[in-house]
């Protein structure tokens, strides 16, 4: 019964000025996000040194990234650029299941290392024998595989609600919230799923990481040495900091009633946990280590050698 071919998206703003700051903005972040992950990639692959746990987790945490910012930036550079704001019923269902397979993955993963940090730094001498390299990939695995079976059921029930119009969202992407908004049938229970869903994946995600990074102050706290308590509070703030603008944003976005016809506010924080804080995460949790810096100057360094020859 769906009589609608195309959604119009209205993206972040209806001024064109502030559309050509956006898009100059967007292109920045794109590529520091792109940069910062392929180098996290690139560096712990060659570098033997960062072969542990820690980095296999970060690694795989680098490519989610560059996959989930993927599935919309480029389409919403292509809209603002060419003030074109339709996208494809079909291209509509693909976003939105990527953009919410691979967001789901990212709070599975944040979890999974935070565990992994809490076992290095409250359970040292048996962080070889805990984190083995069995351990860290099944880890990855049921990330994965955990976020495509709570994810795929609702999203796969939308795509088969009909749209007979209106088909207007005012959003930068295809957000499920306005998709169900704008579909001409009952969608009272994939509405009460899909809260269901994300208050699994949202609050239990950050229950984990909450507890794991409570341990791990605790722990920091009782390091007999100043220096050592203040550089590992220095990192752990970090990685906090960012922790936090991510799962508020998301809290505060999605486990709440969702607004009709969608709000500025919404936009606003949508860019804040999909763009600002996969901006800020490969320079929080790889770039700023000792051991990526020293690994990258040397491959820097090699790299420069080579040219001179």
């Amino acid at each position: 019964h769906t009589t609608v071919v195309e959604f119009v998206l209205l993206g972040l703003t209806n001024s064109r000025h502030l559309e050509i700051i956006l898009f100059l903005f967007l292109v920045m972040a794109y590529f520091l996000i792109l940069l910062g992950n392929i180098t996290v990639i690139s560096i712990t692959l060659v570098n033997h040194f960062l072969q542990t746990p820690m980095y296999y987790f970060l690694r795989n945490f680098a490519l989610l990234e560059i996959t989930f910012t993927s599935t919309f930036i480029p389409s919403t550079l292509y809209s603002l650029l060419t003030e074109r704001k339709m996208i494809s019923l079909p291209g509509c269902f693909l976003q939105m299941l990527l953009f919410f397979y691979l967001g789901t993955c990212t709070f599975f993963h944040v979890a999974a290392m935070s565990l992994d940090r809490y076992v290095a730094i409250c359970r040292p001498l048996h962080y070889t024998t805990i984190m083995n390299n069995r351990c860290c990939l099944q880890l990855v695995l049921a990330c994965w595989a955990v976020s495509f079976l709570l994810m795929f059921p609702p999203t796969i029930m939308i795509v088969q609600l009909p749209f007979c119009g209106p088909n207007v969202m005012n959003h930068f992407y295809c957000d499920t919230s306005l998709l169900l908004q704008l579909s001409c049938t009952d969608t009272g229970f994939i509405e009460g799923l899909m809260l269901t869903v994300l208050i699994i994946i949202i609050p239990g995600t950050l229950i984990v990481t909450a507890v794991s990074y409570g341990c791990i102050m605790i722990t920091i706290l009782h390091i007999p040495s100043s220096t050592g308590r203040k550089k590992a509070f220095s990192t752990c703030s970090a990685h906090l900091m960012v922790v936090m603008i991510f799962y508020s944003t998301s809290i505060y976005r999605y486990i709440r009633p969702a607004q009709r016809g969608g709000q500025d506010s919404d936009k606003v924080l949508s860019f804040l946990f999909s763009v600002v804080t996969q901006m800020l995460n490969p320079y929080i949790y790889s770039l700023r280590n000792n051991q990526v810096k020293q690994a990258l100057k040397e491959s820097m360094l090699k790299a420069l050698s080579g040219c001179l020859r």
